[in-house]
Formats: C-alpha cells, sequence, structure tokens
C-alpha cells in the first residue's frame, strides 16, 4: 500500500479526499459549532448531529481569501494550485477554530504518519473538504479514542470505483437500497462511510486499512444525536464490520466500528467517534448497541 496518503480513497477517485500537493490528504468532524476569523458562513448543524457533545467542531461552506494560515501549514503549498490552496486554508482554519472551541491554542496541523494530521498532544481530531464544503472536529484524547468523518457530494462514484471498494457482502443491501431510495447515492455514501473508518482506524491501529478491509451496512432512518441539521433528505446510522485483526482497545479487540450519516445540501456526510467508556470493554464501537450513543 502506498504510504503518502491519510486516505485510502485518494488512490481510487482525484479529488475525493485529496489534499494539495505536498499537504496531508484530508480528514473531518463537528459536533459543538464554533464561529472564528476566517471561516465564512459557518453552520454547525450538519456535524452537530452526527457527533456527541464531547466534540468540538466547525464546517464552512465557503472559502475566506482573507484566511491565513501558521507559517509551517502555508509552506506545504508551495506549489498547490489555487483550488488546493482554497480548501486546504479553509479546513485548516475550521481546525484551528475547533482547537480554540475545546479551550485550546490555535495551533498548526501539520501531516503525521502516512500524511494524517497531527493533533497537538492529548487531542484528537479529523478534517474534510469535498466541494463547497470543509470541517474539522477535535476532542480531547481523555474523552474520545478516535474520530473519523468524510464528506462527499450526493453524486455516484466515478466509474469503476465501486468494484474497488465493495465486498461481496456489501452487494445485497446496496443494490436494494439503490433501487428503492434512489435520492441517496449509496454508493458514494459507502465510499464515504469507509473514509470515515479508514479515519477512525488509522491513529489507534497505525497501520493501513484497505477498502476490503471492512465490510460495512448501511441503515436508513432517523438517528438524531445533536441539534438538527438543516432539512436533511435522509440520514441513519451505518455499521462496519473490521475483517482483519483490530487493535486492543479499551480491554477488548476492537472488532469494528459503528457510526451516523445524513444527507442534506447536496452533500453526504459521514462520522464515527470511539468514547472512553470507564469499565466497559469497548469492542464495536456501534451507535446502534453501545452505550455511548443512547438515542441510536
Amino acid at each position: 500500500m502506498p504510504g503518502s496518503s491519510s486516505t485510502p480513497g485518494s488512490r481510487l477517485a482525484p479529488g475525493a479526499g485529496s489534499a494539495p500537493p505536498g499537504a496531508p490528504a484530508s480528514t473531518s468532524g463537528t459536533a459543538t459549532g464554533v464561529t472564528g476569523t476566517g471561516v465564512k458562513r459557518v453552520d454547525p448543524r450538519l456535524l452537530a448531529s452526527l457527533l456527541p457533545a464531547a466534540a468540538v467542531a466547525v464546517e464552512a461552506f465557503e472559502d475566506d481569501p482573507s484566511a491565513v494560515l501558521f507559517p509551517e501549514e502555508a509552506a506545504l503549498l508551495s506549489r498547490a494550485v489555487d483550488k488546493r490552496r482554497r480548501e486546504f486554508t479553509t479546513a485548516r482554519v475550521c481546525a484551528h477554530r475547533a482547537l480554540e472551541g475545546l479551550g485550546l491554542p490555535a495551533a498548526p496541523i501539520l501531516p503525521g504518519s502516512r500524511g494524517a494530521p497531527g493533533w497537538p498532544d492529548g487531542v484528537v481530531g479529523s478534517i474534510t473538504h469535498c466541494a463547497g464544503y470543509r470541517a474539522a472536529a477535535v476532542a480531547r484524547a481523555a474523552e474520545v479514542h478516535t474520530i473519523g468523518i468524510d464528506a462527499e457530494p450526493n453524486e455516484p462514484t466515478p466509474g469503476g470505483v465501486l468494484k474497488e471498494i465493495t465486498v461481496p457482502a456489501e452487494a445485497g443491501w446496496l443494490a436494494a437500497l439503490t433501487r428503492t431510495r434512489p435520492a441517496v447515492c449509496w454508493d458514494r455514501l459507502l465510499f464515504s462511510a469507509k473514509e470515515s473508518v479508514y479515519k477512525a482506524w488509522y491513529p489507534l491501529a497505525e497501520r493501513w486499512l484497505g477498502f476490503g478491509d471492512a465490510a460495512l451496512v448501511i441503515h436508513p432512518g432517523t438517528a438524531p444525536m445533536g441539534p438538527p441539521a438543516p432539512s436533511p433528505a435522509a440520514r441513519g446510522t451505518f455499521t462496519a464490520k473490521l475483517l482483519v485483526a483490530g487493535p486492543r482497545l479499551a480491554g477488548g479487540e476492537l472488532t469494528g466500528f459503528g457510526g451516523r450519516w445524513l444527507s442534506a445540501r447536496g452533500l453526504l456526510v459521514t462520522a464515527i467517534t470511539v468514547p472512553h467508556l470507564d469499565g466497559i470493554p469497548m469492542t464495536t464501537a456501534s451507535p446502534q448497541t453501545h452505550p455511548a450513543y443512547p438515542e441510536g
């Protein structure tokens, strides 16, 4: 597996989860919305309904040309085209504001292992950007083991990508939902959910997880966690069963993840958080069965 990307999707679909030349691939999140200088039209409601109160997040639907990066971050963009420069800058400013929402000073978010964002000590987080949307979410590591989020346009995956990202167990439900609920591009939602799985996995395992290393099931329905999202077209949960050995976490081997998703504003947004739960072995972090998600 190539080591230059923090997300598996960046090697399949140009522009899907990829970052500016020389910069880390994107990641993401949101729960408590925070507005700050350098982010225009912040709307905390999309991701706020997908993540628990322990997370702090900022999202933006426009780029602010006055936004300023830390010098170390700006150096990553020395050869970036304007589009990449704008999306990377806005996403990083969202991350800075999210850190401030935790009561911490803004700090440079530089690429770490495999290009994943390097957060300050004691912080976990995730960043994402796609056309018309940038976001970041953070939490204190004492409260949350990991965060993974992703945003994609509600459009079909490019030709050939679906075959690359699916495993046989996903074919049945994917075909059924595509046939009966065509307003959501379920193939793209699956792509986004697997991106979130990888982003949640990597900080825990520090090794690659391919698209074929997890089998997902997407569950349509209503499962709000935080403030209502603005007129979502659809929302629900998803579960991911790991097909490879997972890391040890809270007294057991991690065998899967659970997350939440929504469709709104022409976007598909997915999110995973794995909270700390004293005395409860963490084997499958699922919003449907885990006590951290009582509303699921």
